[in-house]
């Protein structure tokens, strides 16, 4: 593809003229007058080069050159001059231009700088995306695990890599959504497209709106240049909306006609600017529950919902947890510079026996920590958090012999769910974490319990019973 140019000259004829030379040599040219004119010109138009006179009324090529390198870093600069000099050359290379051009010059010279030049600016861009590539394929080496949880969301996301249906990541707050996001991406056909993420909590709905769907010059008060917006940045590629369930109710629509169409408006645009993007979204809430609570459309949810890729809790992945121990321990280690190699034997144990309510993100922290204050080449139980350090299995009590007085595992499950609830004081939302349910779920319990606090009259009955003991983990 030709490169397309914004010619910079206050002269009206020899601007026009230039441009119709490039245009006879196929090279899209655009005329501005001056330096303000230009860089109006950029902020609502993408170009692949800038050409431009030193000589301007207002401010100079040379002072036009340092703006676009500031504001435009991608696009380079040629600077021209009927008065070249050293000095003249020597200003513009300082302010950031790619090139210098001495008038009068052959249109053939100066179309070859121009293509020489947008060469060079997609060689900057391929550079960018290969690093980025890069530090993405070692990001995916954190999708570590041998047990059957973990082999069998690996086993879906090799299957559903052809497709560029829509895809909802769900777990709870650690477990690695965005990591499966990225694997994701690499999986599927748009591995050399662009993968844009943005996570839907992070800002107030009015800029949240800007950043997904851009915005046009004068759409509000700071908005002083065009934006493209994420699903433009995206297209070719997959955009990954993390925390989907904390998008505002008001920009739900205007996201799932986006969906639907296939197309977005810009703030303060009437025209609709096609995309082409795959949707990965992430959540660690009930969606369902935020649709029967009127926080989800209900139709946004199932365009979100087509594919569902459910991340097990760390707590389920069994040694899945001393895998992952082992590979943070060598990052680590050799980031900090520090020889620790190992775990000792009783520090895994107290790995395995942790119930992890942070997921791997805990995990990480926690092998951070203790590499840091390790004093040996492995680490011990006295290097773990302490948290980690004085956790203990839970006790179930079996409080007959006889088996005519055993209960159910339900009743079982009913008499452990209301204690939870009871040691965290009715806090539900820390009873579902801690059982590993949803708060749909534990709901759906008490209602089914027809309360929330625990029947102790069973259990008065037979204060002093003879006692099994068993561990639970």
């Amino acid at each position: 593809m030709k490169p397309t140019v914004l010619v910079v000259d206050d002269e009206e004829a020899f601007g026009s003229l230039l441009a119709e030379d490039l245009g006879e040599l196929g090279i899209a040219a655009t005329v501005a007058r001056s330096s303000a004119d230009a860089l109006d010109v950029l902020g609502r138009e993408p170009f692949d080069v800038v050409v431009a006179d030193v000589k301007l009324r207002g401010p100079s090529g040379i002072d036009l050159c340092e703006r676009i390198v500031a504001g435009h870093p991608d696009v380079p600069v040629i600077v021209m001059t009927a008065f070249g000099s050293l000095e003249t050359a020597i200003a513009a290379i300082r302010a950031g231009a790619y090139d210098f051009l001495n008038k009068p010059f052959e249109r053939e010279e100066l179309a070859m700088r121009i293509e020489r030049a947008a060469q060079h600016r997609l060689l900057r861009e391929e550079v960018k995306r290969l690093r980025t590539a890069v530090a993405r394929s070692e990001g995916d080496r954190d999708i570590l695990g041998q047990s059957g949880p973990i082999q069998r969301v690996l086993t879906l996301l090799d299957r559903i890599g052809t497709s560029d249906a829509s895809v909802l990541v769900t777990g709870e707050s650690g477990t690695g959504k965005e990591v499966v996001a990225r694997a994701i991406h690499r999986r599927s056909r748009r591995r050399d497209g662009p993968l844009v993420a943005i996570n839907c909590a992070a800002m107030p709905e009015t800029l949240l709106e800007s950043e997904l769907f851009g915005h046009v010059k004068g759409a509000f008060t700071d908005a002083r240049t065009a934006r493209r917006g994420l699903f433009a940045e995206a297209t070719g590629g997959t955009l990954f909306l993390d925390e989907v369930a904390e998008l505002p109710l008001g920009l739900q629509p205007k996201l799932l006609r986006a969906l639907q169409e296939r197309s977005v408006r810009p703030v303060g645009s009437d025209r609709e600017v096609a995309t082409d993007v795959r949707i990965v979204a992430a959540t660690n809430r009930d969606l369902e529950a935020a649709v029967e609570q009127g926080r989800l459309r209900e139709d946004l949810y199932y365009r979100l919902d087509v594919i569902r890729v459910e991340l097990p809790p760390l707590r389920a992945r069994g040694t899945d947890v001393l895998l992952l121990a082992q590979h943070f321990l060598e990052q680590i280690a050799e980031r900090a510079g520090k020889h620790v190699t190992g775990i000792s034997p009783k520090a895994a144990e107290r790995l395995l026996a942790y119930s992890w309510p942070g997921n791997v993100r805990e995990l990480q922290n926690s092998i951070e920590r203790a590499i840091a204050v390790a004093r040996y080449d492995a680490i011990t139980v006295e290097d773990l958090p302490e948290r980690v350090q004085r956790h203990r299995s839970s006790d179930v009590l079996v409080t007959a012999d006889d088996p005519a007085e055993l209960v159910p595992m339900e009743e079982v499950e009913r008499r452990y769910v209301l204690r939870v609830l009871e040691a965290v004081r009715g806090n539900k939302s820390l009873a579902a974490r801690i059982l590993g349910f949803d708060r749909k779920t534990l709901y759906t319990k008490l209602q089914r319990y027809g309360g929330s606090e625990p029947d102790r009259s069973h259990d008065e009955a037979r204060s002093h019973p003879p006692v099994a003991r068993s561990r639970l983990s």
